[in-house]
C-alpha cells in the first residue's frame, strides 16, 4: 500500500485548500481513511476519518472541513474552507484495513499547509 498526498501549500486565513492522497495497492470498499495534522511543535491530531457509512470530524474543523473519495481515481480528499493560522500543520491521510477509525497501518508522507493571518 502506497498513499501520497498533494495540494498541500501557502494561503491566507479565509482561503481554502483541497489535499488528495491518491492509494496505491488499497481498495476503499470496507475500509476506512482518515487525514491527520501535526501541527508545529504538536502531537499528531486527528482531522476526520471516512467510512463507508459516513464521515466524522474533529469539532475543530467541523463545518469547515470536509472528506469525499473518487473510488474510480483511488483517492481521497479534504477540501478545506475558511482555514484559520491554527490550522497550520504537517497534513497526513491515514489508511487502516478496519471498517472503523481505528488501526492506521498506513501512512503518507505528509503535506504542508501554512496559514496567515
Amino acid at each position: 500500500v502506497q498513499l501520497v498526498e498533494s495540494g498541500g501549500g501557502s494561503v491566507q486565513s479565509g482561503g481554502s485548500l483541497r489535499l488528495s492522497c491518491a492509494a496505491s495497492g488499497y481498495t476503499f470498499s470496507g475500509k476506512c481513511m482518515g487525514w491527520f495534522r501535526q501541527p508545529p511543535g504538536k502531537e499528531r491530531e486527528v482531522v476526520g476519518c471516512l467510512c463507508d457509512n459516513g464521515a466524522s470530524y474533529t469539532d475543530s474543523v467541523r463545518g469547515r472541513f470536509t472528506l469525499s473519495r473518487d473510488f474510480a481515481k483511488s483517492t481521497l480528499y479534504l477540501q478545506m474552507n475558511s482555514l484559520k493560522p491554527e490550522d497550520t500543520a504537517m497534513y497526513y491521510c491515514a489508511a487502516t484495513l478496519l471498517s472503523r477509525c481505528t488501526g492506521f497501518s498506513y501512512w503518507g508522507q505528509g503535506t504542508q499547509v501554512t496559514v496567515s493571518s
